[in-house]
């Protein structure tokens, strides 16, 4: 769905986006995680063909970003939800959302089915009649998200779409992405809330100006220590840990008090055995965890490196 090879954006001397080759596959909802100034947005708004790439290439489905009659294709097929929700206070929800189908050439029976399919979804249909003016922060939130869906898009951009968000509003905005992600829509999500990035995100790119890493949250955890399983005892005794040194599948084995530490590159398979050679020896096991990184060390570890480099 959406190819980039060495997308390069430059204002002046400052260089916001540096090379970035990246792929988004069709149907996938992609995390896009960097710092602030990290060109998070700029990425968006060159895809979004709001602004030229300095050089490198971008393609939107079967569409070149670097070619105009292309980009007018390109904007009619993605959605956007930028940071700042752009609607109109003294228009309701309703008119708001009609005005933006208009501007897409929505069919007027085909914008009255997806206004109140959208605003239901939100919860805000109830209030269509009402200006968006006199609504919070949240609600006009999810206007906007309904907004950059009014035409059905093929490909939907969010950039920072729970920022100043309340937990509740911030919890119904999630729930509908997710809702989106059953539906199989195509999601390019920029976000500093790595929790978000978790629980939303079929893969993640954290981005420093240029392309850190890329790769599936739970990839990424385990990336920054090798597997290792923690198994918890009553005593670690001499016997026990010659069986345990005895095992193929043990790579290395610390012993911390009473735990054994392990490395283990396939813990689900190899745990059984290990448990019960525990037992044999005579150990006496309390639990078996596994020693897992979060997608914040990762992530703090990659933006450190990167600002040394």
């Amino acid at each position: 769905m959406i190819e980039t090879e060495n997308l390069t954006r430059k204002f002046g001397n400052l260089t916001a986006v540096d090379n970035l080759t990246l792929h988004v596959k069709e149907g996938e909802v992609f995390g896009f995680l960097g710092p602030n100034a990290a060109g998070k947005t700029t990425t968006v708004r060159m895809l979004c063909c709001l602004i030229a790439a300095t050089s490198g290439k971008a393609r939107i489905g079967e569409y070149q970003a670097d070619n105009e009659q292309d980009c007018i294709a390109i904007r009619k097929m993605v959605g956007l939800l930028p940071e700042n929700v752009g609607l109109y206070d003294n228009l309701s929800a309703y008119r708001n959302l009609d005005f933006y189908g208009k501007l897409y050439e929505v069919p007027e029976e085909k914008r009255r089915e997806n206004i109140e399919r959208l605003l239901k979804l939100l919860g805000i249909w109830d209030r269509r009649d009402e200006n968006v003016g006199n609504f919070s922060k949240g609600t006009k939130q999810k206007i906007a998200i309904a907004r950059a869906l009014i035409h059905e898009p093929k490909l939907l951009f969010l950039d920072e779409p729970t920022a100043n968000l309340d937990p509740e509003a911030s919890k119904t905005v999630r729930d509908f992405v997710l809702e989106l992600k059953k539906e199989k829509h195509t999601i390019f999500l920029n976000t500093h809330n790595l929790d978000e990035a978790e629980r939303l995100c079929d893969r993640i790119g954290i981005l420093k100006t240029r392309l850190v890493t890329v790769g599936a949250p739970s990839e990424l955890e385990r990336s920054l220590y090798n597997r290792k399983t923690i198994v918890h005892l009553q005593t670690v005794t001499d016997s026990v840990i010659k069986a345990v040194k005895d095992l193929n599948a043990v790579k290395n084995l610390r012993a911390l008090e009473n735990k054994l530490v392990l490395d283990m590159d396939h813990p689900e398979r190899d745990n059984p055995e290990l448990v019960r050679v525990i037992v044999e020896a005579g150990g006496d096991i309390q639990y078996v965890t596994e020693l897992k990184s979060t997608l914040e060390d990762v992530y703090l570890k990659l933006i450190r490196e990167a600002n040394v480099q």
